[in-house]
C-alpha cells in the first residue's frame, strides 16, 4: 500500500495533520480496478446525473458547463468560487440543486457590517428550569447542507475567516464548545469581478481554501431568447427529488475509490510542478509571466475532480481527458501572473491551456518513439 501525505484538504477534521473524521475510502490503483459493485454504483451514478441534468434544465437554461463543474465539486467534497456578475440565476441555481439532492439550503448575503456570529450563531441567556437562566446556542444559517456566500468579498477578512474555518474544519467553535456541521457540507462563495470599491479580496493563501473557481458567463443569443419566452410567464416548475444526502456521500465514497493509473499522477505532478516559476522545472515562458505558482493543494484537486468527471461520464478509471477537463477550474486562480504577463495579454487560464499542450505534445513525443 502507498504511504500518502495528508495536507489541509477541505476535509472534515483536516488540520493540517490529524485524520479525518469520517472513514477513508478503500485506496485502489489502476491495477486493482472498481470492484463489480462499484461499476454498477457508478452506473447508477451516471442515471442520476442525467435526470439531475433533466431537473436544472426545468428551471435554469444553459450554464450547462457551471452545473457539472458544481456537481464535480460537490462529489469531490470540495468548495466552489463563482465568479459572474449579477444576474446570471447564480442563486437559482445553487437552491434548485439543493431541492433535487433533499439537501438543507441557506444563502448569506455578505455586508461589511456583518459578524462572525452572524454566521456561525451565537448564545443568548435563556430562562430555564426553577427560575434559572442559562445560555442556549442559536444556531447560524452555516447549519445547512449548501451554502451560498453571496458576494463574499464585501465583508471584513474577520468574517471571511469564520466561514473558511468552516470549510476547513466541517465545524464551528462558539463558547470554547465545537459544533459539528450537517453532512454533506458545501458552500459556494460568489465574487461579482466588476466593482471593487470597498470591497476585501480574498487574499491568495484563502482563495486557495475553493477546490474550483467556476466562472458564470453571458448565455447565448438562443438561450436569452429563450429566457425572454420562458421565465417572463406566471408559469413555475416543480423540481423532483432526485437523490437524497446519504445516497450523496455514498457517491462521494465512490468517487474516492475511482483508480489513477501512475502516468496519470506523474503528469498531473509535472504540470503542477512546472508552475513554480523558481523552480528548474518551471519552462522559460512560465518563468518570463508567472509571480507564483500551485501548491500541493492543486494536485489532489486536480486528481479529485478528474475522479469525479470519470464517473459522470461513466467511466470506471480515470484518464488524461478528466483531469484536462478541470485544468482550468483548478488552477486559474492559483496562478498568479505578472506585470509583464498581463501587458502581453496573457492570463492564468491562458498558461493553463499553455500547460496541458506541453504535457500533450509530451505524450504524443513518447508514444511515437
Amino acid at each position: 500500500m502507498q504511504n500518502h501525505i495528508l495536507l489541509d484538504a477541505d476535509v472534515p477534521g483536516g488540520d493540517g495533520g490529524s485524520l479525518p473524521h469520517h472513514p477513508p475510502a478503500p485506496t485502489a490503483n489502476a491495477g486493482s480496478g472498481l470492484s463489480d459493485d462499484d461499476k454498477v454504483a457508478v452506473d447508477q451514478l451516471r442515471g442520476h446525473y442525467g435526470k439531475m441534468k433533466d431537473e436544472l434544465a426545468k428551471v435554469i437554461i444553459g450554464q450547462d458547463n457551471v452545473v457539472d463543474e458544481m456537481l464535480m465539486c460537490i462529489l469531490s467534497r470540495g468548495h466552489g468560487l463563482l465568479m459572474g456578475v449579477p444576474g446570471l440565476a447564480k442563486t437559482l441555481m445553487v437552491n434548485s440543486l439543493s431541492k433535487i439532492m433533499s439537501l438543507d439550503f441557506n444563502r448569506i448575503q455578505f455586508t461589511p457590517d456583518l459578524m462572525p456570529s452572524d454566521i456561525t450563531g451565537t448564545e443568548i441567556l435563556q430562562d430555564g428550569e426553577a427560575g434559572r437562566r442559562q445560555f442556549e446556542f442559536v444556531k447560524g444559517p452555516i447549519f445547512a447542507n449548501i451554502i451560498l456566500a453571496d458576494e463574499i468579498n464585501r465583508t471584513p477578512p474577520k468574517t471571511q475567516s469564520a466561514l473558511l474555518e468552516a470549510m476547513q474544519e466541517h465545524r464551528v467553535t462558539t463558547a470554547g464548545e465545537h459544533r459539528a456541521l450537517p453532512q454533506p457540507f458545501f458552500v459556494l462563495a460568489t465574487q461579482n469581478p466588476i466593482e471593487q470599491e470597498g470591497t476585501y479580496p480574498l487574499p491568495e493563501a484563502q482563495l486557495d481554501r475553493f477546490m474550483f473557481l467556476i466562472t458564470v458567463d453571458y448565455p447565448t443569443v438562443d438561450e436569452e431568447r429563450r429566457i425572454a419566452r420562458e421565465t417572463t410567464s406566471t408559469k413555475s416548475a416543480q423540481l423532483e427529488e432526485v437523490i437524497d444526502g446519504e445516497a450523496l456521500q455514498r457517491y462521494q465514497n465512490l468517487v474516492e475509490r475511482v483508480p489513477v493509473p501512475d502516468h496519470v499522477y506523474d503528469d498531473v505532478v509535472e504540470m503542477v510542478r512546472m508552475t513554480r516559476p523558481k523552480t528548474d522545472d518551471a519552462p522559460e515562458w512560465v518563468k518570463k509571466w508567472v509571480t507564483w505558482g500551485s501548491g500541493p493543494r492543486a494536485i489532489q484537486y486536480l486528481i479529485r475532480g478528474a475522479k469525479a468527471n470519470a464517473v459522470l461520464n461513466g467511466r470506471y478509471v480515470v484518464g488524461w481527458e478528466d483531469v484536462e477537463s478541470v485544468a482550468k477550474p483548478v488552477l486559474t486562480h492559483r496562478i498568479l501572473t505578472n506585470f509583464q504577463a498581463q501587458s502581453e495579454g496573457v492570463d492564468s487560464q491562458f498558461v493553463v491551456s499553455k500547460l496541458l499542450e506541453n504535457i500533450r505534445d509530451k505524450e504524443a513525443a513518447l508514444a511515437d518513439q
